[in-house]
């Protein structure tokens, strides 16, 4: 039996979910593990998708817009709602409606439509650069020449504004252009929003009203429909980048090292926390509820003020995992608690903070992730800003045009509507909760992710965003006339999901995308009929979240608890899902769209999501904002990396994710979505050592050396961040980045080699035929 392809159904719409056929009451949902779930990409690129110049028709009864699978009576002007059955009329303007002449939203093809909202364009965006003067020269001339072409690429209408901080936090007065003023806040010292608002404004704050979402607010007594930029006083922090472009270069190039330089035994003082603030407080106050985000650059960790992560002395070391588990990390409750409120000052505004952290050390990502994460801001993890992760990775948030562009949105809110059997569990993924609830019982009891609503804002947002909702089956089955005591004639109903999206483009245009997709409920007992519509992809990725956000919400939650929670998940589902006789490990069959799904499991449970051991907080943080945010396919790369082997007996072609894929005759080209590794075999390694590529008569080898290289470049230009490219020979010592992926099929007590030429793998994980074998015998045990 052929399982269908869900990734071309992806394509249409930008929405993937795990089970394709629902059960149809509660307790048999319970029984197929896998969490009923949907991943949404909201903005993605679909070339066929229709835009109208028009506001959608809303549903009076749950606010649905409308749809083709609204049930329309032509005659009588009305169309009923699929969700809540509320009878509709049409507006004045759809007077001329039939049978023949129907507008866009009605076409049945057409169950992803975008609307262009009639209303003003936004102002434009405002940028403030936050920028950490603790560096040591080489980094801060780098970071200057990075800072100094992202200007290059703004649009000249642009805001921009200007924090340096070190030992303190100054802000760049960018309107005062007779000579370089900056407004002073000291380091060691943790400021209000009222105390930051009082030094920068002189208490003339008549801008800063908490911005609440959805309202615009005056902008210290400018209306925000006029010209859309801030008057004084708050237009001396935030200037037009065509009449403020001189002096913020002048000061860039101007830009000193912290002048007051660390002592002996000692980090420098580094205020990260007093500077974010400024930049939260001075946006909230001069640009509430406009596009607008703050971009920290840091070096270090912070040591002084709100936010420090680790103490000054350098005997005092950062807090590592074990640490954080044995709650022997003293600063880092008191710095989460700092980093929530300023996440929540920037949610209410709608405004997002990047994060671009390039140190050796860690910088104390673990503790403001909560402001990246819920602001939908852009983070990357480089060990230097002369790197090429950041740099690229820098210049390519800037694009907006072609389908691979990054194509950056704000002030987006996210809704879902669901049929009422269908209730909202909540949301892991870039956003921030709304108090919303579209109908009474629209929202699940338990929380997945963030819950208790069914629509989230999304401050930022790019193309490739994706979002993962869980629902909830409703119905117990035991209540009259619902889906679990209807006659079978009519348990073929169908059920419907609709995801809205507003947000700004880059360009000031708001637009509405709607998407409307329907499946189909089935008798729980049914077990085949259920099995077929599992999509074994998305629902890895849906685990992957929802184990991830476990691991970072529950405290108890720990890596030997979560591989636990994992393996019996996984058993439960192969008793629910196999065929099998009782006791017989041999007789175990997974139906075939499961047929990979354990293998996701043994990736996921080995991946640095799960085991922290040899990685830092900040790095496992990173990792881990990343899976929440991309989609089905990257995520799976991240959770089980692709492997491309290239040689001279063919093509290139993909390889068994194992130790035994290496030979000395082959290039193997790893790509683990963070890192991309050229692996080149014994052989190859040492040919090239003796530069055979250079001779005319070995020009094959030429071509096999540059195939690998310009695929690896391929995946690199379309990535974001960009991965770390490694280059590496086998026995190398970068070889470990390759070898820490493969399944380890033969170690050094396996006693099996994988072939000759082929390597071993020093550890003592078990390998996938043994976890497969063990996963038999639980599964099939009485």
């Amino acid at each position: 039996m052929q399982t269908p392809d869900w990734g071309a159904l992806e394509a249409v719409d930008g929405v993937r979910l795990s089970w394709n056929v629902w059960p149809n009451s509660k307790i048999e949902a319970a029984k197929c593990v896998v969490p009923f779930g949907a991943l949404v990409t909201p903005r993605k690129h679909l070339p066929d998708m229709p835009s109208v110049p028009y506001d959608p028709v809303r549903c009076k009864g749950c606010a649905a817009c409308l749809n083709p699978y609204a049930r329309v009576d032509f005659n009588g002007k009305l169309w009923i709602c699929p969700f809540c059955y509320t009878r509709n009329h049409f507006p004045a303007h759809y007077a001329q409606i039939s049978e023949t002449n129907l507008p866009a939203e009605l076409f049945p093809t057409y169950t992803t439509i975008e609307y262009t909202l009639q209303r003003p364009n936004a102002p434009p965006p405002a940028y403030v650069f936050v920028i950490d003067t603790c560096l040591v020269e080489d980094e801060l001339a780098a970071l200057r020449q990075s800072v100094a072409q992202a200007l290059s690429l703004l649009p000249e209408n642009a805001l921009v504004g200007l924090i340096t901080f070190g030992t303190h936090a100054h802000v760049h007065e960018l309107g005062f252009a007779e000579c370089q003023k900056t407004y002073v806040f000291r380091g060691s010292k943790e400021f209000s929003t009222a105390q930051i608002n009082s030094q920068l404004f002189g208490g003339r704050s008549s801008g800063f009203q908490g911005g609440g979402p959805g309202t615009r607010g005056e902008m210290n007594g400018q209306h925000p429909g006029s010209n859309g930029q801030p008057n004084q006083p708050s237009q001396k922090f935030l200037a037009p980048l065509s009449e403020c472009e001189f002096t913020l270069s002048a000061i860039l190039e101007g830009l000193q090292r912290d002048s007051f330089p660390a002592l002996p035994e000692c980090r420098p003082a580094r205020c990260t926390g007093t500077a974010i603030a400024c930049a939260a407080t001075l946006l909230a106050a001069t640009c509430p509820s406009a596009p607008a985000r703050a971009l920290l650059f840091v070096g270090g960790p912070a040591t002084d003020g709100g936010g420090a992560v680790v103490g000054k002395d350098l005997e005092q070391a950062m807090r590592s995992h074990k640490d954080i588990v044995k709650d022997a990390a003293p600063f880092m409750r008191k710095a989460v608690k700092f980093y929530e409120g300023v996440c929540t000052q920037l949610c209410t505004n709608g405004h997002a903070l990047d994060v671009f952290a390039c140190s050796l050390d860690q910088v104390g990502l673990a503790e403001m992730k909560v402001c990246a994460e819920k602001t939908g801001g852009m983070v990357v993890l480089a060990e230097s800003f002369a790197n090429t992760v950041f740099k690229t990775s820098f210049t390519r948030m800037f694009s907006y045009e072609g389908e691979d562009a990054l194509g950056v949105s704000s002030g987006g809110v996210f809704e879902v509507i669901t049929s009422r059997d269908v209730r909202v569990a909540g949301c892991v993924g870039p956003c921030a909760a709304l108090d919303k609830k579209t109908l009474p019982g629209a929202v699940a009891e338990t929380s997945i992710g963030s819950g208790g609503t069914t629509a989230w804002k999304l401050c930022s947002l790019t193309n490739d965003t994706s979002l993962a909702v869980y629902f909830e089956v409703a119905n117990s089955g035991g209540k009259e006339g619902s889906a679990g005591t209807v006659p079978p004639a009519q348990q073929q109903q169908q059920f419907f999901l609709q995801f809205v999206t507003m947000a700004t483009t880059h360009s000031g245009e708001t637009k509405l995308r709607v998407t409307t997709t329907t499946r189909r409920w089935t008798d729980g007992g049914n077990v085949n009929d259920v099995a077929a519509g599992f999509d074994q992809e998305a629902g890895a990725t849906l685990v992957a979240r929802q184990l991830t956000w476990k691991m970072e919400t529950e405290e108890e939650f720990d890596c030997p608890a979560a591989t636990r929670w994992l393996d019996r998940s996984l058993i439960r589902l192969c008793q629910r899902f196999g065929d099998y006789r009782k006791d017989d490990a041999n007789s175990f069959q997974l139906m075939p769209q499961f047929s990979i799904y354990p293998q996701f499991m043994f990736n996921l449970r080995r991946s640095q999501f799960v085991q922290v051991f040899n990685n830092s907080p900040d790095e496992t943080a990173y990792y881990r904002m990343i899976l929440w945010r991309e989609c089905v396919l990257n995520s799976l790369v991240m959770i089980q990396p692709t492997l491309m082997a290239y040689s001279f007996n063919g093509p290139p072609e993909p390889v068994l994710l194992d130790v035994c894929s290496i030979a000395p005759d082959r290039i193997l080209v790893l790509d683990a979505y963070f890192s991309v590794v050229v692996f080149h075999g014994q052989t190859i390694g040492q040919w090239r050592k003796l530069n055979y590529q250079d001779q005319p008569e070995h020009e094959a080898f030429k071509q096999l050396l540059e195939a690998p290289k310009a695929d690896a470049r391929e995946i690199l230009d379309k990535r974001f961040p960009v991965p770390r490219l490694v280059d590496c020979d086998q026995h190398g010592s970068q070889a470990r980045f390759l070898l820490a992926k493969l399944n380890p099929s033969s170690t050094y007590n396996s006693g099996a080699m994988g072939g000759a030429g082929s390597d071993i793998i020093f550890t003592d994980d078990v390998s996938l035929q043994v976890f497969m074998e063990h996963l038999k015998r639980l599964a099939v045990a009485s």
